[in-house]
């Protein structure tokens, strides 16, 4: 190979695996240093190669740190109680009394010396007198003639293992900064319950807890994800996505809507019900701007993009307030509320509605009360205007599993009771 073409391959490389300069020419060195050992070097060498793409030229050398003078490796030969009397003595150091210095010497010189890495003080002193404890000697070593098939093999092993390694990092460290953002990806399959999403330079995976209920993931299909973990693993980078994390919407919101883009509308709250409903609290400071209104944009543009983006999922958008009495309120709408009864030590409310507020106010299957509670961090309890209680909300911020087949009920207790009013 011609000695140009040797850099016109590295910067082929780089540009292929997506991988630096540096990181190529260093895994030619150690490629080299791994064939050099295989016909040419011992097993006692510290070997290094420095490598010339521009004019092929490579230098091997050994490099050995100096230490003080102590037994070799080879002379270790103990029986069992000397070992363990060694073992003894090495505990013994760790402890922090009166004998403690005496016993950290002596673990000290049972420390035994690494021929492979370490050259002796007074080895190191008859190459050169000025040598010191700490000190790394060089020696350049000679190539007397060109690498065997076994070491080229040996050369090509390292370098295909370390370029893999090096293009796994780079991946890594470039989706890892895209952990919490979304992702535009392929449906490229199926696998059990997983989906299988192309994102271009990686696949992610899509697990089943992640996806949207009864939503369809066809092989072709494009969609929006949300980027929840990227994991080192052997196999390369692994990146779990999600389709029902409450951020999604959150990130959604920030791409299509200007004002919270730009800090002037906050969203204070989210709670969601993957593929049935999301409840969504805004705020702003700014007096000649409308938060809701803001969200919805012209007639209805702006959210109707988010909404079809989720494949259909209801959104309801209301204003975040400090005062508890109006945000509860907010968070219950589209339901009126006739009165609020809130402890705020407990962090309790009971909402009084009347008759015909009922059904709303708890949504199909307690939905609309539950994620009111979620939104707001407070337990509430829906009471009709004649003191009957409609519903308890037992949870703060999440979904009592065991109360929504009996808030389901009540929920259609009461649309049939509502529709027979509707008959008479």
């Amino acid at each position: 190979m011609e000695t140009s073409s040797i850099s016109i391959a590295i910067k082929q490389i780089c540009d292929e695996k997506g991988i630096s300069y540096e990181s190529v020419l260093e895994t030619i060195e150690a490629a080299l240093a791994a064939a050099y050992r295989k016909d040419f070097g011992n097993k006692m060498q510290n070997l290094t190669v420095h490598f010339s793409p521009e004019n092929g030229h490579i230098e091997v050398f050994d490099i050995k740190t100096v230490v003080e003078d102590m037994p070799e490796e080879e002379e270790a030969e103990e029986d069992g109680e000397e070992a363990k009397g060694k073992e003894k003595v090495k505990a013994v150091g760790n402890k922090k009394d009166s004998e403690g210095k005496e016993d950290t010497e002596e673990e000290e010189e049972k420390r035994r010396f690494n021929a492979k890495m370490e050259i002796q003080l007074t080895d190191a002193k008859a190459i050169k007198k000025s040598y010191k404890v700490g000190d790394e000697i060089k020696t350049e070593l000679t190539v007397p003639g060109d690498f065997g098939r076994m070491a080229a093999q040996t050369a090509k092993q390292v370098i295909t293992q370390k370029l893999r390694e090096a293009e796994h990092e780079t991946l890594f460290n470039e989706f890892k900064d895209k952990q919490g953002e979304i992702l535009i990806g392929t449906v490229q399959r199926r696998e059990g319950g997983v989906v299988l999403i192309d994102l271009g330079k990686l696949t992610a995976v899509l697990p089943h807890d992640e996806q949207i209920p009864r939503e369809s993931y066809n092989p072709g299909d494009h969609l929006k994800v949300y980027v929840t973990s990227v994991e080192k693993t052997t196999k390369g980078p692994e990146i779990v996505v999600s389709r029902s994390h409450p951020n999604i919407v959150r990130q959604l919101f920030v791409t299509e809507i200007p004002e919270i883009a730009s800090g002037v509308v906050e969203i204070k709250g989210i709670a969601r019900e993957a593929g049935s409903r999301t409840k969504i609290s805004v705020f702003t400071q700014e007096d000649n701007i409308d938060p809701i209104g803001s969200c919805i944009g012209h007639r209805g543009s702006r959210v109707q993009t988010i909404i079809s983006e989720l494949r259909g999922e209801k959104i309801d958008i209301i204003e975040y307030s400090d005062d508890p009495d109006e945000y509860l309120s907010n968070a219950l709408s589209p339901a009126k509320i006739t009165e609020l009864k809130i402890n705020e030590k407990e962090k309790t409310a009971i909402a009084v509605v009347s008759e015909d507020q009922l059904s709303l106010a708890i949504g199909k299957a307690g939905q609309n009360v539950r994620l009111a509670a979620r939104l707001t961090g407070w337990k509430i309890d829906i009471v009709s205007s004649e003191g009957k209680t409609a519903v308890s909300d037992k949870e703060e911020g999440g979904e009592d599993e065991a109360d929504e087949g009996t808030e389901a009920k009540q929920a259609d207790k009461e649309e049939s009771k509502e529709s027979e009013e509707k008959k008479d």
